[in-house]
């Protein structure tokens, strides 16, 4: 990857929120710590925006023991009125399938079935 300084700037085409939200969809039980390492932000930035993103409905969160794992709502939609009707879910899949991480896109309303939920079905 080159240096994006290169390219005319330091800018990013995901905001971090949307990292985040990315990050979390590629593996459910990252620690804030590994998030942050990841995405590129401070832990504390990234707690933040954890509470963001589950203030809006786009995941929850559940305790165990001392882990916490994320659930990310597939079917939120997404905030700017230029996307305004289409949901979260094919997206995280697409960058997901990218990664070899998160589900694919395969129901024919744009819904992500994850892979494990996929290797049951088989």
């Amino acid at each position: 990857m080159s240096d994006p300084g290169e390219n005319g700037g330091a800018w990013t085409l995901l905001t971090g929120h949307g990292h985040v939200l990315v990050e979390i969809a590629r593996d459910p039980e990252a620690r804030i710590r590994d998030i942050s390492a990841v995405v590129g932000l401070t832990e504390r930035t990234v707690q933040a925006i954890v509470a963001d993103l589950e203030a809006a409905g786009y995941l929850t969160r559940t305790r165990a023991g001392r882990r916490t794992r994320y659930t990310i709502n597939h079917d939120s939609l997404f905030r700017h009125s230029a996307q305004e009707g289409l949901r979260v879910g094919p997206f995280l899949a697409l960058l997901g399938a990218a990664e070899g991480g998160a589900g694919t896109a395969d129901a024919p309303d744009g819904r992500v079935t994850p892979p494990s939920v996929r290797q049951k079905e088989l």
